[in-house]
């Protein structure tokens, strides 16, 4: 009988790190705390094990190809597919969601550039590589955030609404979708992108297009995979005290991975789990395009 085997992005501390415990509980399989700080990666395992769970490390940077190749290449060696993908590594330079980014602190085109590869790209890459590991009955979960809302989208009209009309767009396709996010890019140099539509926080924008992205990865699976089961669902964990929000969250990771640990655990053949949802941390699906912004800790 095959190992199940789920994977944790950016794992070694924060809601990554609460997501491998609660998978260590709750998933019948192998676990997979990955980190790109081998050390660091190998210290949060040790954490986990005191507190008697089980969980495997091994070492993933997602916007380096080798790294994301040499991990792929293990994972096909040793169990020969995937049960479980958790998309959590990510990163907050400056500015976290528009709500606390004024203009004056509007990102810069080097923080646009390396936000984007770990948020977006890397993220996507990793996704893509790993797919045709995807075992039947797969789960794969994207941590977005509140700042993942469509209306996030909220730079000067009417630009943003075209710019939201673009994303909502069910026919959107992945290449689009990274021309979108390279055109944000573009605009940063000339710091002209809240002008011509976007958000001024990079961050806003590559957790928009991760929740886009999902949306494309489900009707993706559901076109070539019709018969697997595949889900593809995007979640906001809530305003979680960790290192990324200057521990100022209400929530602890344990309850800001629960809606993530159990997107990642749907058991197969339920018609009623979500596909290429935007779920809130309360396990709530939200209306990405039309809203309403539901309330957040």
């Amino acid at each position: 009988m095959q190992t199940k085997v789920a994977v944790v992005t950016g794992a070694n501390k924060g809601i990554g790190f609460g997501i491998v415990r609660g998978l260590c509980k709750k998933f019948d399989g192998d676990v997979y705390l990955t980190s790109r700080d081998e050390g660091r990666g190998r210290e949060a395992v040790k954490m986990l094990e005191i507190e008697g769970l089980s969980p495997k490390f091994h070492p993933l940077d997602v916007t380096c190809p080798q790294s994301r190749a040499t991990f792929i290449s293990f994972l096909q060696a040793t169990y020969g597919g995937v049960d479980v993908v958790v998309n959590n590594a990510g990163i907050i330079m400056k500015n976290c969601c528009s709500d606390h980014a004024p203009e004056a602190d509007s990102c810069t085109y080097e923080e646009a550039v390396v936000t984007c590869r770990t948020n977006f790209f890397g993220t996507m890459d990793f996704t893509n590589e790993i797919t045709p590991l995807l075992r039947r009955n797969a789960r794969v979960v994207n941590i977005s955030s509140s700042c993942g809302f469509l209306k996030k989208i909220n730079g000067q009209a009417p630009h943003s609404l075209e710019l939201q009309k673009r994303f909502a767009d069910p026919n959107l396709t992945e290449a689009e979708l990274c021309d979108l996010v390279n055109n944000f890019i573009e605009s940063t140099k000339t710091n002209t992108h809240y002008a011509n539509g976007w958000s001024h926080s990079a961050y806003d924008v590559t957790k928009v297009a991760i929740t886009s992205l999902t949306r494309i990865h489900q009707k993706k699976f559901d076109t070539e995979r019709p018969d697997d089961d595949i889900l593809v669902n995007a979640v906001h964990p809530g305003y979680v005290d960790t290192d990324m929000t200057k521990h100022r969250g209400r929530l602890t990771i344990d309850e800001g991975a629960d809606a993530a640990v159990w997107l990642a655990v749907l058991p197969p053949g339920d018609p009623s789990s979500p596909r290429g949802g935007y779920m809130w941390y309360d396990r709530t699906i939200v209306d990405w395009v039309n809203g309403p912004t539901p309330s957040t800790i």
